[in-house]
């Protein structure tokens, strides 16, 4: 049972502490990108220009947060960078004429302020925010268009469930590669968040409060409840802090556990500027390549899928519906419009709903979206606030990584949870998510082994198939979808019944449970009434009126003055 449902108000104190938890929860994906793409921009040795990069993708997830969680799907889900354009975006950094020229290996003979060296980094990453402002486009008609929420008849659990799992198996080597840099540090970690969010869940705390009725009071807490993760890396990095200042990790960046260190990145905070305000086109005017489109539109087939998948876990995490298909058109083609405003504002990456987040969801049980909206707008005040971004970059990898590994084990439970609606004494059911699950990890595992396997003669034709077959959510939901709609079973046997349930079938009619996902200000209900709103797929379904209630008005009436 959720602590705080969608519609939910916490007090604001429970506001900030939880916006900051999510925040933090995101921290590593959102710290990982942009140093990951640095190696590519020929930025290793560029730590002030990297924390630029970090706080430039800070400001613009708060603002796509913000737009999704508005506008969009209406769901409690943070948007974020996203590893399903990271890996287009190497692909086409590393055709010859963007390799980084032999000097920027070389830390001593690498002058930042040279505008030599601002031209080679900024050249690539111009050529990324063009790509993507390009395939964004293509997100937004898709998004807008209803094509998604038409296909959404045709997706049911057999679908989702291994999409979803695989967004958690699939970043297993990333967690993994986290971890592994200090398995103490990292699975203390993981041993904190789990104790307080299952052993300590239910165990209250005392804290001091005032109101005006009951004056000074002690009011209980579940604390460890609702702050499982904040309380986890705070502690694991206050603890890595004193390991580090009484010198009980290594000073040689080459031993095992020296990444555990606190001090690092000392040297980010001191010369980061304080104050720098995001702007679009700050490293000049993008440009555009067809390797490059294509490349990067992969990846946004592939983010799409995963999102969708996400929208289901949030739901199901946060006891609401099921989306209907005009939030998911919406959050769609809003996700369109945040990889559009990530590609001007040049983070070098997109944006997509984050996973890591979802499983937040599962652990805290507060699935208010107004925690959401916080978190956006602190997202956007460490964008602006430099040295503050600067400061959460120094949280250790392995402490991220210990995080990560309890999020991603969730997501993956999540996704095999909606195998309830179907039914597994079925051998044709067993099959399908066994096939789509052994498939959705092998064939991109194969894929990043031979990565030149795939050899067309069309270079742009090549990166398309190199990233669909080497995207595990992609490969797993399409087997899935085509098995399943495919192979006969009846509908009680897939569970397109019981998840058809869940799902409004009639667009003429709405329905008390998904006023959640009506738009606010009352915009669905000015702007989507009428015979026309049938034409717009992303328009929420209005209330019908009550017939009832206006029969028996005019019985009455006719009956007074009879």
């Amino acid at each position: 049972m959720m602590t705080f449902g969608v519609t939910d108000c916490p007090p604001w104190y429970l506001c900030i502490l939880l916006g900051t938890q999510h925040f933090l929860t995101a921290l590593g994906g959102l710290v990982a990108i942009p140093l990951l793409l640095s190696r590519e921009l020929c930025l290793q040795h560029d730590h002030v220009t990297q924390s630029y990069l970090i706080s430039t993708i800070f400001f613009v997830s708060g603002i796509c947060t913000l737009l999704q969680v508005l506008l969009g799907v209406r769901l409690p889900i943070l948007q974020g960078g996203t590893f399903a354009f990271l890996t287009p975006t190497v692909a086409m950094l590393s055709l010859p004429q963007y390799k980084c020229p032999e000097w920027t290996y070389n830390k001593t003979l690498v002058n930042v302020s040279d505008p030599i060296f601002i031209e080679v980094w900024q050249t690539r990453i111009r050529e990324i925010q063009g790509a993507v402002m390009v395939a964004a486009c293509f997100q937004i008609v898709v998004g807008f268009s209803g094509l998604i929420g038409f296909l959404m008849r045709y997706i049911g659990p057999l679908t989702i469930a291994p999409t979803i799992s695989l967004i958690g198996l699939a970043l297993f080597d990333s967690a993994g590669n986290d971890a592994g840099i200090q398995w103490g540090i990292s699975g203390m970690t993981a041993s904190f968040i789990i104790i307080f969010s299952q052993y300590l869940r239910s165990v209250p705390v005392p804290f001091p409060a005032f109101s005006r009725s009951k004056k000074c009071h002690i009011y209980w807490m579940n604390i460890f409840q609702i702050f499982p993760v904040l309380l986890g890396i705070a502690v694991s990095w206050i603890i890595s802090f004193l390991l580090t200042h009484f010198n009980v990790f290594p000073d040689d960046p080459d031993a095992y556990g020296y990444y555990a260190r606190t001090d690092i990145k000392s040297d980010v905070i001191v010369r980061a500027n304080w104050f720098r305000f995001p702007y679009p086109g700050q490293w000049g005017l993008p440009t555009v390549s067809l390797a490059g489109i294509f490349g990067i539109l992969a990846g946004v087939i592939s983010s799409m899928i995963e999102s969708v998948g996400d929208y289901h876990a949030c739901a199901r995490l946060c006891g609401t519906p099921v989306p209907p298909k005009d939030a998911i058109n919406r959050g769609i083609g809003i996700e369109g419009i945040g990889c559009l405003i990530a590609g001007a504002w040049g983070t070098g990456n997109g944006t997509t709903s984050y996973s890591e987040n979802v499983g937040a969801l599962g652990i805290t049980k507060v699935g208010s979206r107004k925690v959401i909206l916080t978190s956006g707008f602190l997202m956007i005040f460490m964008g602006m606030f430099v040295k503050i971004g600067a400061i959460f970059s120094t949280i250790p990898q392995p402490v991220i990584g210990g995080m990560l590994m309890v999020m991603f084990g969730i997501i993956t439970a999540v996704g095999i949870s909606n195998l309830q609606f179907v039914n597994m004494n079925s051998s044709r059911n067993i099959f399908i998510f066994g096939f789509s699950m052994f498939s959705g990890m092998v064939i991109p595992n194969w894929m990043n082994k031979h990565p030149l396997a795939v050899q067309t003669g069309v270079l742009p034709l090549d990166q398309v198939i190199r990233v669909l077959l080497t995207t595990s959510m992609f490969v797993g939901g399409f087997f899935g979808f085509f098995l399943d709609n495919t192979i006969p079973g009846t509908e009680k046997e897939r569970g397109m019944i019981a998840w058809k349930e869940a799902i409004p079938e009639d667009d003429d009619k709405g329905a008390d449970d998904n006023d959640c996902y009506n738009l606010p200000f009352g915009i669905g209900t000015k702007c989507c009434t009428g015979a026309w709103r049938r034409y717009l797929p992303f328009c929420p379904n209005p209330k019908p009126p009550d017939d009832s209630v206006e029969v028996n008005t005019e019985e009455i009436h006719k009956e007074t003055t009879f």
